[in-house]
């Protein structure tokens, strides 16, 4: 395998944000905490060190240990990890992301992945502490049309499961079986199907999958979605619903980040809570202006409640309450003893809306990192690039930029009759100039010829272009349909193709990854089979 790495700025794929990031901008520093870097993990630690509490490490292990009871078995390094979590030198690593089905978009592979090597680093940095790799199951969203497909080989596979708009975590797999996992390819490994065959619901078989996969790894699963959990979120719950200072933090974070030229990533609500209701809905907290300010109600259910009623409800039933994007990432937070958030480009950019929440609960913000981004060009399409002349760096550049290059490659003429055209404008211009002088009524129709011949010569450089061109018809298909193959869509192959369209192929796909990705590097990977 060869590795190769490029700016992400050089990539074409990424918002001037995330790159200005990576750059340090000035511009940005204020919406961060700490850079991500190997030296400032030093401080983190004791930051977060000195405000975690045993009580919150209890908590976080009792619901860890209860939720890997239900698996049939538990491997031996994620064992180890639930163990050292329980001393106060262990700290977190997390990514997150919601519950695609087997797995979805390569990037739901990288991020994890990120998340492990970055763990490995800082062991060997700081040998006295421990880390572990937590990947947050995003069960409680309930945007089931984001998470009910996948694609593969060029095939969209998806399970049209009923709607039930509530958390995703808790759908039942019911009809999952004969609607997709029977769909899918015959040599898909087993584990695939076995992890959703032998699961009730969504969370248990993606917890049971990331086990699967990344068990040896040491990898975490954590389902907050649980009323044990929700305890560590009464006071923040109180809070916004007495104050609602996460909006104004947000709103003067927004203001901030559009003075220096950016355009933030999520909208803040006067309330950025959902109310999970008897009928298993997921709905948002809205403020009734038709009563008095104090008024809550529970969107598309007509229950109103006062502002004492909620609290009370906080009080005995936190589990009934749900952070929306806004409060999510505090919550996260307040549960675990972690250091560093890995997410992708978008992620980054709406948790710089969210420092001054933060402020406001006296939660130390975590040091943000973008995710490992990575291209993987197949043996096969290796060979193709090469053919044309090309490497795996090329496939960024634009189509109509590499088809110039692979036809000076293969030796086509390049078509260009502008000398011709300059040549034509300067004698027309003579017989303007004459008609000038002896009848200037003619100079417009001396201007109407040179429109006409002009278009002339270009329609026929277009078709002595189309001549050279058809020559290598097949080598530009051939670069058209390579292209598409590894940028689908004009987009990065890691935002559509999923991880077993290259595992069924190269089962050491992981180890690789983990072998190329240097997480702090803060770089774009291309691994190429060779």
């Amino acid at each position: 395998m060869s590795v190769t790495t490029l700016r992400y700025a050089d990539t074409g794929a990424f918002s001037s944000l995330l790159t200005d990031y990576l750059a340090r901008h000035d511009a940005l520093t204020s919406f961060y905490h700490r850079f991500p870097t190997l030296d400032a993990f030093a401080e983190q630690i004791e930051e977060k060190r000195a405000s975690y509490t045993p009580e919150a490490r209890q908590r976080l292990v009792a619901a860890l240990r209860e939720q890997y009871a239900t698996l049939p078995t538990v491997h031996p390094a994620v064992e180890a990890n639930l163990a050292v979590l329980e001393k106060e030198t262990t700290f977190t690593i997390t990514t997150g992301h919601q519950l695609n089905l087997l797995t979805g978009p390569l990037y739901f592979i990288y991020k994890i992945v990120s998340a492990v090597k970055l763990s490995r680093q800082l062991k060997e940095k700081y040998p006295e502490f421990d880390f572990v790799p937590v990947y947050w199951m995003a069960t409680e969203d309930h945007d089931f049309a984001e998470i009910n497909h996948f694609n593969l080989f060029g095939k969209k596979y998806e399970w049209n499961a009923p709607e039930t708009g509530g958390p995703v975590g808790r759908l039942q797999l019911d009809g999952m079986k004969e609607a997709l996992l029977d769909q899918l390819p015959a040599d898909v490994p087993a584990l695939f199907r076995e992890s959703y065959e032998q699961a009730d619901t969504l969370a248990a078989a993606t917890r049971r999958l990331t086990h699967d996969l990344f068990g040896e790894l040491g990898l975490v699963s954590l389902d907050a979605d649980a009323p044990a959990l929700k305890q560590a979120l009464v006071p923040v719950l109180e809070k916004e619903i007495r104050e609602q200072a996460s909006n104004r933090a947000v709103q003067q974070a927004n203001a901030q980040l559009e003075a220096a030229g950016y355009k933030p990533q999520v909208y803040s609500r006067p309330l950025n809570l959902f109310f999970l209701t008897d009928a298993g809905k997921r709905e948002r907290l809205e403020y009734d202006a038709a009563q008095d300010c104090a008024q809550v109600t529970v969107r598309n259910t007509g229950r109103c409640h006062s502002q004492q009623e909620l609290l009370e409800l906080v009080r005995q039933h936190p589990e009934q309450f749900s952070p929306n994007v806004v409060l999510r990432p505090l919550y996260q937070e307040i549960l675990l003893p972690n250091l560093c958030y890995i997410g992708g480009g978008a992620e980054v950019a709406y948790w710089f809306q969210l420092k001054g929440v933060f402020e406001e609960n006296n939660v130390p913000f975590p040091i943000l990192l973008p995710r490992n981004s990575a291209q993987y060009v197949g043996k096969a399409n290796a060979g193709k690039l090469r053919k044309l002349g090309l490497t795996s760096l090329d496939i960024f550049r634009p189509l109509p930029e590499l088809k110039k290059q692979v036809g000076a490659t293969l030796g086509q003429e390049e078509v260009s009759l502008q000398e011709q055209q300059q040549q034509l404008a300067a004698a027309f211009q003579a017989v303007a100039d004459l008609a000038q002088r002896l009848d200037p009524t003619l100079v417009k129709t001396v201007a109407a010829e040179q429109q006409k011949v002009t278009g002339i010569v270009q329609g026929l450089e277009k078709r002595l272009s189309k001549a050279a061109e058809a020559k290598h018809e097949t080598a530009y298909s051939q670069l058209t349909a390579l292209k598409d193959k590894l940028m689908p869509g004009g987009h990065l192959q890691e935002r559509t193709d999923n991880v077993l369209s290259i595992l069924i192929n190269n089962p050491q796909f992981i180890q690789q990854l983990l072998d190329a990705f240097d997480p702090l590097a803060l770089e774009f990977t291309v691994l190429e089979e060779e």
